[in-house]
């Protein structure tokens, strides 16, 4: 047999072989070819826990609960373990709220098994989200409490264990004064002379200094009275967990400025006995644009301040600004602009498209009332004219546009660009502790200015 002929042959036993051959497996597809882990986070908070795997392709996943202990499965489909991946074992931290431990292992060739170790009964929510920004494909797992707590109660009671705590102080400094008082002086008439026996001391030197009980409050629960003296303000410290906000030249992320202003404010206003401040968050997790609103309105908030830090396509600009909600076009086009760039925060966050609030969803679409505005705007301009004795102003009156974030339509309602981050100065002095100060004051006494020329109105909610 020739050479030619022989090769003729092998070329037809092959091309034989090929079609005998599943199409997969003769010619391997990319879309069959398993994902890439690129990126694992965990952000953990009371609130709840979200854990996120960052692929270069979609993933898809199901779940289920296995109770005694409690247990969250989830399989991923078209993934292979990877270091990355493993990486998830070493991002939970000890203190997280919700899982207690993490394991992961191939379950099938193409099916990752991950098992949640929980130390609470959860309500999980899992959704996949498209690429945005910076990132690529993510599939979430959002891990919330079973019975959330009622948070205006959970104020409530914060106020009543603060007055607690500072009449036991009280009680503390009288008791060490008493002390004092009662001690003889050494060279008092009658004390006792160094060196003297205990025998030749007066009588009353061996009599015990009288006992003062002062009666410790009792604990109160909180009562109708409470809730209508107390002040709630909801403090909202812009993006946070997946959405870093604007990033400025040095690498200060605006999500961690704005909390650790609002954390000051927190504890500024707090100092007020009628007065307990909400944070919408009060660590680095992100929290969704509706439930910021909703979170407001649980408490039945008197006022609303989100906090944030401009970014513009120029390091140039500079100077805070004030906003309020408008109920047709906003003032500005750069008011329009600085709007659509905070209501997109939802999309580089990442919310659960699946779930849908219909009272939320009403109050963020309706139309917001004419007195929410009117008394947002005497808000804003008490606000802007105190944060303009520490810093430039962008504009010198308070401006409107369609911020989601501001329609809560029964709460005042503005939000602040302390500066703009964007500007290497404006960046430097958002570092800055003592100008973090100012701005801190600032806020608080336009807040006690817009109080005390439209006091509060009463609640009406019966606490069971």
């Amino acid at each position: 047999m020739s050479a030619e002929r022989r090769r003729a042959l092998r070329a037809m036993g092959g091309l034989a072989l090929l079609l005998r051959l599943p199409a997969a497996a003769a010619a391997p597809s990319s879309h069959g070819a398993n994902s890439t882990i690129v990126a694992v986070r965990v952000w953990p908070a009371e609130a709840y826990t979200r854990v996120t795997l960052e692929s270069d392709k979609a993933l898809a996943a199901t779940h289920f609960m296995v109770e005694a202990p409690d247990r969250l499965v989830i399989d991923v489909d078209g993934l292979e373990l990877s270091p990355n991946l493993r990486g998830l074992l070493g991002k939970v931290k000890a203190d997280d709220p919700f899982i207690a431990g993490v394991r992961v292992g191939q379950n099938t060739p193409r099916v990752v098994r991950i098992v949640l170790d929980l130390k609470q009964p959860v309500a999980p929510q899992i959704f996949t989200l498209a690429p945005v920004a910076a990132y690529q494909h993510r599939l979430v797992f959002d891990l919330y409490p079973k019975v959330a707590v009622d948070p205006l109660l959970a104020l409530i009671k914060e106020k009543d264990q603060a007055e607690r705590e500072a009449a036991q102080s009280v009680q503390d400094a009288l008791g060490e004064l008493i002390a004092k008082l009662d001690k003889p002086a050494l060279n008092a008439p009658g004390a006792a002379k160094p060196g003297a026996s205990a025998a030749s001391a007066p009588a009353a030197q061996n009599t015990p200094a009288p006992q003062v009980n002062l009666p410790a409050p009792a604990p109160a629960e909180p009562s109708q009275a409470k809730l209508d003296r107390l002040i709630v303000i909801a403090l909202d410290p812009g993006h946070g967990g997946e959405d870093p906000g604007a990033i400025g030249p040095s690498g200060l992320r605006e999500k961690d400025v704005v909390l650790a202003i609002a954390q000051q404010l927190r504890e500024r206003l707090n100092r007020n006995p009628n007065m307990r401040v909400l944070l919408t968050r009060d660590a680095d997790f992100f929290v969704p644009l509706r439930e910021r609103v909703q979170k407001a309105r649980r408490v039945q908030a008197d006022l609303f301040v989100s906090i944030h830090a401009d970014a513009f396509f120029t390091p140039q600009a500079r100077g805070a600004s004030v906003f309020a909600l408008s109920d047709g076009a906003a003032s500005s086009q750069a008011a329009k602009w600085m709007a659509n760039r905070e209501n997109a925060a939802d999309l580089v966050g990442g919310v659960n498209a699946a779930v849908k609030d219909a009272s939320v969803l009403k109050a963020m679409l309706d139309m917001s009332t004419t007195a929410q505005i009117k008394d947002s705007l005497k808000l804003g301009s008490e606000v802007l004219g105190q944060i303009g004795r520490v810093g430039t102003l962008h504009k010198r009156r308070v401006e409107q546009a369609g911020f989601a974030v501001l329609k809560a339509p029964d709460v005042p309602s503005i939000l602040v660009e302390t500066a703009f981050i964007s500007n290497p100065e404006e960046e430097a002095k958002l570092r800055d502790p003592e100008y973090q100060a100012k701005l801190v004051e600032a806020l608080a006494t336009g807040i006690a200015r817009y109080f005390a020329k439209n006091p509060p109105l009463a609640r009406h909610r019966a606490l069971s």
